[in-house]
């Protein structure tokens, strides 16, 4: 590598098996951009020494994923809108010296949800929500952002289901997980944001005949790439969608910002994700 080719990075412990390297490494190739991005394994305690670095040899930015994102928050000197409502960020880079964060999930997930669902916005009124730690923080962002009415957390700790609710609007409440089946006959919308049904991690199960038969499922786990809730979803004949999506468009915009061009969420980069990931079946963003 050239001493001054502009360098981006993910960071996160562990990080061996993150596929953003694959994906702007692809845009990178595709477009004839000179510049690198790689991994960098920052273990717990050592991210504000990290996030120093951003900005200084050639490192022109860097995504952040799990357990950094609160540390990355904490570490800015200047927040966009959505990094600064989710207490989280994601995607850091310098501007006049000061360490600068976004938060690109809220981007990534909507994207999804239009590309793989066109029209869902004005038919959904009532969504829920499974789980409720960060990832179900920016689903939320984002689905108040889109104008969804009614917004259901479910999650088996109901104590913390109702402490993020407190952080929305008067449309979004928390709810016990054994009313679920009573809350998914009116839902145009379940997103499964918890990290059940990730390989390595229980399976989320759930019967899922009360949903209407407009009904979209999504979850926002990608490895696999078919959990046992879509294959459910599937099998009802119902709207399916994976996570793998919310993965390549929330890292659009952190590219366009450190290598000046919007890259594109091609189905050629689709399938290289996909078959990368079903060749390990493991790991997460």
């Amino acid at each position: 590598m050239i001493a001054n080719t502009p360098r981006a990075c993910v960071a996160g412990w562990p990080i061996a098996h993150s596929r953003s390297p694959l994906i702007h490494s692809y845009w990178l190739r595709s477009l004839g951009i000179d510049g690198v991005y790689d991994r960098v394994a920052v273990p717990p305690g050592e991210f504000a020494r990290f996030a120093e670095s951003v900005g200084t040899a050639g490192l022109i930015g860097a995504n952040v994923t799990v357990p950094h994102k609160e540390a990355a928050f904490a570490a800015c000197d200047r927040l966009t809108a959505n990094a600064a409502d989710l207490g989280a960020a994601n995607t850091l880079w310098r501007e006049n010296g000061e360490l600068c964060g976004d938060n690109t999930d809220v981007a990534g997930f909507l994207a999804n949800l239009d590309e793989q669902a066109p029209g869902w916005r004005n038919r959904t009124q009532n969504a829920i929500v499974l789980g409720a730690g960060g990832a179900a923080r920016a689903v939320i962002q984002a689905l108040t952002s889109a104008g969804t009415e009614r917004i259901v957390i479910v999650n088996r700790t109901f104590d913390r289901a109702e402490r993020l609710a407190s952080r929305f609007a008067r449309t979004t409440r928390a709810a016990h997980w054994g009313a679920l089946p009573a809350l998914l006959t009116d839902a145009d919308l379940l997103v499964n944001a918890s990290s059940l049904g990730m390989t390595g991690q229980p399976a989320l199960e759930i019967d899922l005949d009360p949903l209407g038969a407009r009904a979209i499922v999504a979850d926002i786990v990608y490895v696999p790439l078919e959990t046992p809730l879509l294959t459910a979803a599937r099998l009802r004949g119902l709207r399916a969608i994976n996570g793998l999506g919310m993965l390549l468009h929330q890292a659009a915009p952190g590219f366009e910002r450190w290598f000046g061009v919007r890259p594109a969420v091609t189905p050629e980069l689709r399938a290289l994700i996909e078959a990368n990931i079903v060749g390990s079946d493991k790991g997460n963003a």
